[in-house]
């Protein structure tokens, strides 16, 4: 079977649940989209809101605070929110990417401490996190322990041992002093045999919420090494089908997993910093025109708000004093800006109890300048 780009860009909007928002529990929600990018408390609330019908950001609060969500560092070494049930694979699977991006970086090499070092305070540390304590709270228990322990052993240790965040309250459960909590599976999971299988359940997992995708996306998604992604395709084998993508790519998806007729039409959306769909490929002109990619993000990494438009990037989006300000990277017919204005209008009534101007941190982005073709006010 050969897939259109266009084919494509439904599959993922399917699967993420943007071609329609749907009724669902929260929990069920996360579970069905995988993972939600979580580097701003505010952005996993706005993807939900992006995708659920009637979507009340307390159910997410509650979902937290009784850790049916939990906030981790997971994929690509960024925090995403994910189902608690989900966590043990991903983080097993993830072991050789988080310890090698910590333990091998020059400011915890320079401590003058090993790898052995560090593993060896874990199972101690995790019973000091059994109930949640702060970055420096942590910090000095590691002082105390070892009589004098660098700042950046705790750097590491809060990446790659097997950590959640605690909430720290509103308005959107995360606040810019973290707490931190052990997770419940309690171990350190560094065995290269769990690793390769826990892998393969999570590009399982992956292929549900994004595919169909190709190795490389895999190891994308993951930030794996694609000799790894390979090797776990190649271990699935049967379980994966194979099919054709543009230009003869080779894309692998689950048997009998939903692919959405491409003309399927797309509705609007005003999409959250960081959103998921933004990052899971290696070619991200699934959803990015090539053209618009540096817009959108920036040479430090933030990735703005976007403007999504019949299933692609079509501009950038913050709130301001008075509504929501759009602004299009090229012209869009009338009818799209009245399903904008409507977006906005709800997302509006959405921010006004939490925090009405978020991400507003960010607006020195369009100090600099955001090019466009057309910038207008929507307001509610």
């Amino acid at each position: 079977m050969t897939l259109t780009a266009r084919a494509l860009n439904r599959a993922t909007l399917g699967r993420q649940l943007l071609l329609r928002r749907e009724s669902l529990g929260v929990p069920d929600a996360v579970r069905r989209v995988v993972a939600l990018q979580v580097q701003t408390p505010a952005s996993p609330y706005l993807a939900l809101w992006n995708r659920l019908t009637d979507f009340d950001p307390a159910d997410l609060d509650a979902a937290f605070a009784n850790h049916q969500l939990v906030k981790a560092t997971l994929m690509r070494i960024t925090v995403h929110a994910v189902h608690a049930d989900d966590h043990p694979a991903m983080h097993a699977a993830m072991q050789p990417t988080l310890r090698g991006a910590r333990l091998g970086d020059a400011r915890f090499t320079s401590t003058g401490l090993t790898a052995a070092d560090a593993d060896a305070v874990v199972p101690d540390l995790l019973k000091f996190l059994a109930k949640p304590r702060t970055g420096p709270e942590a910090e000095a228990w590691l002082d105390a322990r070892l009589g004098g322990a660098p700042k950046r052993l705790w750097w590491a240790l809060r990446h790659y041992a097997p950590v959640w965040h605690a909430p720290t309250g509103g308005p959107w459960s995360f606040g810019t002093r973290p707490s931190y909590v052990a997770a419940t599976t309690r171990r350190l999971l560094v065995d290269s045999d769990v690793a390769a299988t826990t892998l393969q359940t999570l590009i399982r997992r992956y292929l549900e919420g994004f595919g169909p995708a190709s190795i490389a996306d895999m190891a994308q998604f993951a930030l794996v090494q694609r000799a790894r992604a390979g090797a776990a395709v190649a271990a699935l084998g049967a379980d994966l089908v194979q099919l054709e993508g543009p230009n003869g790519s080779v894309l692998y998806d689950l048997p009998g997993a939903p692919l959405p007729a491409e003309d399927t039409p797309a509705p609007p959306r005003l999409m959250a910093m960081w959103d998921s769909i933004l990052l899971a490929y290696v070619d991200r002109s699934r959803v990015i025109p090539s053209e618009y990619r540096k817009h959108i993000t920036r040479m430090n990494g933030d990735v703005l708000p976007t403007l999504l438009v019949d299933g692609y990037v079509a501009g950038v989006w913050r709130p301001v004093e008075g509504g929501i300000e759009a602004s299009a990277f090229h012209s869009l017919p009338a009818k799209v800006w009245k399903g904008l204005a409507a977006e906005a209008r709800s997302l509006q009534s959405f921010l006004t109890d939490r925090d009405p101007l978020v991400y507003s941190r960010y607006g020195h982005w369009w100090d600099k300048e955001i090019p466009s073709a057309d910038v207008r006010l929507l307001s509610g």
